[in-house]
């Protein structure tokens, strides 16, 4: 949790003396987006006494810092925009270990740029779906135009809410003229779409709200149209994938969801694994055909879980159904880490 922390400060949240910059991202609208600019472990280490010797806490400026410039000017630099889930802040949860996963892979090379979305923590405004997509966009735009960080070196990783924003902000860049595709997507926790996910949620796992009522369409239909962020994950990532398969844009989708997820049940990412694989073929697979394609590409870790990959000539996309992790602390597991590594590395053999 972020009690008690000030956000300015992350050294009160277990980092090092200006290994994360604080600063602001302006939205489209004029907004500005309260972000964290973190730097990798052993790039740390090699420039630690003028790190030291800065001065430390929110910076008005970044492009001064010593931190934004090694992420500008290094070719071999990689960068993930971390997209968090609901409520809290940048600082808040497992968010700060899952920092850490992420760059572990490649403590030299790999950095992270995470911020809150409108009307979270420092940031102005109000929430709301199309207001957090154009704040993932901004984000995106920041880390191109301003950081000079090529899309083919940025992974989007997004987490439960985040996850619909990244799918959001991957298919929007995906359809420009020409498209953007960036190293890969990480999507860990997601869900099918809003009015799914409230049918589908139990207290602890154990005490269910609404599912009863889903026994009753037309109760159900009825209070659906309350909803109003409909945050249609589904859709979104039939469409990038699509794209991306026309367009003959090598692309990288990872979805990770641990069996134990209290919040989100796991089955949401097998139905949006099938629909993604769906989206490659010019048919539909039927339930009976994606299940003989399983017993074959389906890899049993055993305690570990499975993990099946469905592969085009110019995409992956990849299902890990962990055993363990509920729904945060997975963040934190060597198993992030390894998801990043193996996107990038994909993403351009020679990187090392």
């Amino acid at each position: 949790m972020t009690w008690m922390k000030h956000l300015n400060i992350p050294e009160t949240f277990g980092f090092l003396r200006n290994q994360v910059t604080p600063f602001s991202i302006e939205t489209s609208e004029g907004g500005k987006l309260y972000a964290w600019h973190l730097l990798p472990i052993e790039l740390y280490r090699q420039h630690e006494s003028e790190l030291i010797a800065e001065p430390s806490g929110f910076s008005a400026d970044i492009s001064s810092r010593i931190a934004f410039n090694l992420l500008r000017d290094d070719p071999d630099a990689r960068l993930v925009i971390h997209m968090h889930g609901a409520a809290g802040t940048v600082g808040s949860g497992y968010r700060v270990p899952n920092y850490r996963a992420l760059t572990a892979g490649q403590p030299r090379k790999i950095h992270v740029l995470t911020f809150d979305y409108r009307g979270f923590g420092h940031s102005s405004g109000v929430p709301s779906e199309s207001g957090l997509i154009l704040d993932a966009i901004s984000a995106v735009e920041w880390a191109v135009n301003t950081a000079g960080i090529p899309p083919s070196r940025i992974l989007i990783f997004g987490q439960s809410i985040g996850t619909a924003v990244s799918l959001a902000v991957s298919e929007h860049f995906a359809l420009q003229s020409p498209p953007v595709v960036f190293a890969g997507t990480i999507l860990v926790a997601p869900f099918v779409n809003v009015a799914t996910l409230v049918a589908t949620y139990s207290v602890a796992g154990i005490i269910p709200i609404l599912a009863p009522l889903a026994r009753f369409p037309r109760v159900f239909t009825y209070l659906r149209t309350f909803i109003y962020d409909k945050w249609l994950s589904q859709e979104r990532i039939m469409r990038y994938v699509r794209a991306n398969e026309q367009n003959n844009e090598k692309y990288q989708t990872t979805l990770i969801h641990a069996q134990d997820d209290w919040d989100i049940p796991w089955q949401h990412t097998e139905t949006l694994f099938r629909q993604a694989v769906n989206a490659t073929t010019t048919q539909d697979l039927s339930s009976d055909e994606f299940k003989e394609r399983e017993k074959t590409a389906k890899i049993d870790l055993g305690a570990a879980g499975s993990v099946m990959e469905w592969r085009t000539k110019n995409g992956i996309i990849r299902e890990e159904i962990l055993k363990t992790g509920l729904h945060d602390v997975v963040m934190g597991n060597p198993v992030m880490s390894l998801a990043v590594m193996r996107i990038f590395a994909n993403a351009d053999p020679s990187w090392k």
